[in-house]
């Protein structure tokens, strides 16, 4: 199963959930269901904005699981 992982990327940049959301301008409903892996699709343009916000690619995004 692929899954976000932006909560570590939160953590490693010293960035907290709501400046994330404020950042992303999005529902708090979505934006609580896409951080808890909650969702089956994410947006490109979501993806693209995580990148930049955190300086990074979208490989660096997501993790691979096992459950």
């Amino acid at each position: 199963m692929i899954k976000l992982d932006v909560l570590r990327l939160l953590e490693k940049n010293g960035k907290t959930k709501y400046w994330l959301y404020k950042q992303l301008g999005m529902s708090y409903q979505n934006f609580n269901k896409m951080i808890n892996n909650q969702t089956k699709s994410i947006r490109y343009e979501n993806i693209e904005t995580l990148c930049l916000l955190f300086g990074c690619t979208p490989n660096e995004l997501f993790v691979i699981s096992e459950d």
